[in-house]
């Protein structure tokens, strides 16, 4: 029987934690053809329960319940630009792509940038391209992903998603709740510790 090495078991930790963004953000996405089968599968790599407990409650998830709370007028905005009112919004749009750019993401949702489930999944794509750079062992790109991905808690992700779990508390659908509540427990690990702060 071979016992996997610690640095095994780190880059193992460090994949799972990178499939939990990455699924946080799959189950803010509206709900489409093989998206459950894709969240199933996933949350079998993620050992976080209540992001399992989201992925089980999603089974029920239509197209219509997701567009019926984010849609156009619904009653949980998914979008930053409207929990920034003192930002413009051509700025904001333009920081986040920024970010995107840099780190050559592209978004297979067809949301906007600002979208909750954009941005919860830039940092899955930015955990992921950590735990690569790790693998190479390129410290140095490491640290820039993972700086990038306290930046972008915090300078974006943070209210966006302090603010949609507040109002999803009470909207009845169970498994966007859940996962917003994830989204703050997971993001909440990001802030940066008081010698990081500006």
């Amino acid at each position: 029987m071979t016992v996997p090495s610690v640095e095994s078991r780190r880059t193992s930790t460090r994949l799972s934690e990178a499939a939990a963004w990455l699924l946080n953000g799959l189950l803010l996405e509206r709900p489409r053809r093989g998206w459950y089968e894709e969240i199933a599968a996933m949350s079998a790599e993620v050992e976080d329960a209540g992001l399992r407990a989201a992925a089980e409650a999603a089974a029920g998830a239509t197209e219509g319940m997701h567009l019926s709370l984010f849609g156009e007028g619904g009653f949980v905005s998914p979008r930053e630009v409207t929990y920034r009112p003192q930002l413009d919004p051509g700025r904001l749009l333009s920081d986040l792509r920024g970010f995107y750019e840099a780190f050559h993401y592209v978004p297979r949702a067809e949301d906007p940038p600002d979208h909750i489930a954009v941005e919860a999944g830039f940092l899955g794509y930015l955990a992921l391209k950590e735990v690569l750079a790790r693998e190479a062992a390129d410290e140095e790109a490491a640290a820039i992903c993972a700086g990038a991905a306290r930046r972008f808690w915090s300078e974006h992700l943070a209210q966006l998603a302090e603010s949609c779990h507040a109002r999803l508390l009470d909207a009845g659908v169970e498994h966007l709740r859940l996962a917003a509540g994830a989204l703050v427990t997971r993001g909440r690990h990001l802030d940066p510790g008081p010698e990081e702060a500006p």
